[in-house]
């Protein structure tokens, strides 16, 4: 407000009206960077010479000085700025009024009028203004220094619980996160009032009414018996009285839990009270909920919350029970809501500067996996790893003890689509590099083909790639190649469709080689049973009848051709009897596709 006196004080010329212009800006850059504004002196010679020159920067923005130049706003611009601020101040304010006034008259005979008269409000207004105009008048009426009536604290949850259902969930999760974080404030603080109940009351009511889920209650309970002072105590009793046994009917064994260790503090903190009766109390309401018998505790009455949720079913909309529209948050995420986002709100834009700084830290984790070996470092050098994504990969793939250890670290960089291919490329490139193969690249591309499609799409693009360049490729990387494909092959990790990228009418020598290679090994390493089932998994595709023929051709006069020179008579019997048994498989299904 300070910041805007020099514009507000009436304006004698254009030039004065621009000075004022800049000294406002300054304050308040000033103010905000946290900076005490230092006591105002009378104008100098040196001062005069700043103004001077912050003039010539507003007549030309090209030229630079040390002092950082402030954006000028134009008088009109700031006059339209300012009206509209007022206009939206004046809006509020008369939304307020409205507001207050149906809170004010609410009541159970006119719940459904004034529900009504809110629902209608909520169509013809901004969400976020009646999200906060609402929030705050029901704060303002029934958080107070005493102890609000029940009766009357019900009565607007339920309000709020039917918004909730009726308007969408946001209405809730805005009260709910408001409420929960004054709560948590106040318990910290040692407020001699009536705050904290009335605050816990409105929570209670709000687990009534369906808002939201045991689990939060749970998690204050929790918070409430690991403090433990009379306090406390107090609290936990009062929450117990109001919610105990729809606890006990939601989660009994959550609730055990919570007995047992609040037995277990009042067993420790025995000295530490002077007065053991509260905790006595508090230990026998507890056994009275465990055991599901409500005379035990005095003035317990479910009557009212049971008349207002038959008033609640007969006033939502939606024909459900409510239980789908109640929020699962718990107390940490509430209180944590600014620094990382509202999950539980669907749609709920974020923008905050901790999550921008947790991906800032995964680059720096990323950079610094490159970092951790100049050794490591220099043979990604040589094996032109040329960008910081594939060196990264490449660093993992060469310090990890296994597989798994690989696959995890490697989803850990989360990397995103572009990037996320890198890592088949990296790793099939380093599979054709080694010098005798390692099935470490196997298994880790077995993993990473069951963990989504996209990377067996992105496998079998890449070994497409490999297969029409087989004449640039060395013998070593060619028998690499064909033991990781056969592996992929045999493990299901990829479909037999993926040599459909070989024309089998122009097969020159690599290619025959290569294919011979593939079907030999994945013919006699793999069992007849899964044998069978990878061939016939090509047989009831019309698209695929080109491949089906050219496997059969191909098995019966490339494959068994001269096997018994090359082979002992054992394996050329087992080959010959799989390729009988890959042909079946292959015409399996053919017949019904003539019909």
């Amino acid at each position: 407000e300070a910041a805007e006196e020099p514009e507000d004080a009436p304006d004698p010329s254009e030039e004065d009206d621009v000075e004022g212009q800049w000294e406002s800006e300054s304050s308040a850059s000033s103010a905000e960077d946290g900076g005490v504004p230092e006591a105002s002196e009378p104008l100098g010679e040196e001062e005069d010479e700043e103004e001077d020159e912050s003039h010539l920067v507003s007549c030309f923005p090209g030229k630079s000085h040390n002092h950082s130049a402030t954006k000028y706003v134009p008088p009109q611009v700031r006059k339209a700025q300012e009206t509209l601020d007022e206009k939206k101040r004046e809006e509020l304010g008369r939304l307020k009024k409205m507001v207050n006034g149906l809170i004010n008259r609410l009541s159970e005979p006119n719940l459904s009028s004034v529900s009504g008269q809110m629902e209608e409000l909520y169509m013809a207004n901004s969400r976020k203004d009646m999200n906060e105009t609402l929030t705050d008048v029901l704060m303002n009426a029934c958080v107070t220094a005493v102890a609000m009536p029940a009766r009357l604290i019900m009565e607007h949850v339920l309000l709020v619980s039917i918004l909730h259902h009726n308007v969408g969930i946001e209405v809730g999760a805005h009260f709910l996160e408001a409420v929960v974080k004054k709560f948590a404030e106040l318990c910290k603080s040692d407020a001699e009032g009536k705050e904290c109940e009335n605050l816990l009351a409105l929570i209670a009511h709000l687990y009534n009414f369906h808002v939201v889920h045991s689990l939060l209650i749970f998690d204050i309970l929790k918070k409430l018996v690991s403090t433990f002072t009379e306090k406390e105590i107090e609290l936990i009793l009062f929450l117990l009285k109001n919610v105990g046994f729809s606890l006990r009917k939601d989660d009994a064994l959550a609730l055990k839990e919570l007995i047992t260790e609040a037995q277990r503090k009042a067993n420790t903190a025995e000295k530490k009270f002077q007065d053991q009766t509260r905790v006595r109390f508090m230990l026998e309401t507890m056994l009275a909920l465990r055991n599901n018998d409500m005379r035990k505790i005095p003035g317990y009455d479910p009557e009212p919350v049971e008349k207002l949720r038959k008033l609640q079913r007969t006033l939502v909309h939606s024909s459900g029970s409510g239980k789908e529209t109640q929020l699962r948050v718990s107390l940490e995420s509430l209180l944590s809501a600014d620094q990382v986002g509202r999950w539980w709100i669907v749609g709920s834009s974020w923008s905050g500067a901790p999550m921008i700084n947790d991906t800032n830290s995964k680059t720096q984790q990323k950079l610094h996996i490159g970092k951790m070996s100049s050794k490591i470092m220099e043979l990604a050098r040589k094996q032109r790893m040329n960008t910081d994504i594939r060196r990264s990969i490449f660093c993992v793939l060469m310090t990890s003890e296994d597989f798994l250890d690989a696959y995890e670290k490697l989803l850990k960089l989360g990397l995103k689509d572009q990037q996320e291919r890198e890592i088949v490329h990296v790793m099939l490139y380093c599979c054709l590099q080694e010098k005798t193969y390692n099935p470490f690249y196997a298994f880790l591309a077995n993993k990473f083909c069951e963990y989504e499609r996209r990377f067996q799409v992105t496998f079998q693009f890449s070994i497409w790639d490999k297969i029409r360049d087989l004449e640039n490729l060395s013998a070593t990387a060619i028998s690499n190649l064909v033991s990781l494909l056969a592996h992929l092959l045999r493990t299901k990790s990829l479909p037999l469709s993926v040599l459909k990228v070989i024309e089998f009418s122009e097969l020159d020598k690599p290619k025959v080689r290569f294919l011979r290679q593939v079907l030999s090994m994945l013919l006699i390493k793999t069992d007849a049973e899964e044998l069978n089932d990878i061939f016939v998994r090509v047989s009831d595709n019309p698209k695929l009848g080109m491949l089906r023929e050219g496997l059969k051709l191909f098995l019966t006069h490339f494959l068994l051709k001269n096997v018994q020179a090359q082979k002992s008579a054992e394996e050329a019997s087992l080959l010959k009897e799989r390729v009988e048994l890959a042909t079946k498989a292959l015409q399996a299904k053919e017949s019904k596709l003539k019909l």
